[in-house]
């Protein structure tokens, strides 16, 4: 009447889907904390250090399945990913590093640079108390240059479209800040 033997299959295919799984949720949260790392390290003015995870997180987002196997994490991871090395590449060369370099899907860079835009605000407040005033309109006018691209996509209503929104409240603060500045001028 049952056939024991598609159930045997059936659960050895469960198990496998689990650990696969679980090698993503692990991979991710490792690629999450290098990414935090190069962060850290690229405020510290640590490039040494940050160059180092940027070719170990590389490796290890290389690694990453195309399948999701339904965590988010690997999505998250690769955010996190773009927004490291989008910060680590605008202080180490002045550019932003491409979609294409980073080999991740389109949205998951897209919300990497709105969360890169937070990161941007503090390495300019940063350097703005230690007297470059220059960045800060160096990294107004970069911001500026994303926000403008960002304007022309038509987003839908989503994650992509909160991030979004967080450009122009981060920009917003810098524009508050050069302004303060020319103004002590």
């Amino acid at each position: 009447m049952i056939d024991r033997k598609e159930f045997v299959e059936m659960r050895k295919a469960l198990a496998e889907f689990d650990a696969k799984r679980e090698h993503v949720i692990h991979l991710s949260r490792s690629i999450i904390a290098l990414s935090k790392k190069i962060i850290y390290s690229v405020h510290r003015k640590d490039m040494d250090a940050a160059s180092g995870f940027v070719g170990e997180i590389a490796k290890k987002v290389s690694e990453l399945p195309s399948q999701s196997y339904d965590t988010g994490m690997d999505n998250v991871a690769k955010q996190e990913y773009a927004e490291a090395l989008a910060l680590y590449y605008y202080v180490k060369e002045r550019r932003l590093v491409t979609r294409e370099e980073l080999k991740i899907g389109i949205e998951d860079y897209l919300i990497g640079l709105c969360d890169l835009t937070g990161e941007l605000v503090r390495l300019a407040v940063n350097e703005g108390i230690n007297g470059n005033r220059q960045m800060i309109l160096d990294v107004k006018e970069f911001m500026t240059e994303i926000y403008g691209e960002f304007l022309n996509f038509d987003m839908r209503n989503g994650d992509l479209r909160k991030r979004f929104d967080a450009i122009k409240w981060n920009l917003r603060k810098l524009e508050d800040v050069s302004l303060e500045i020319s103004l002590r001028k």
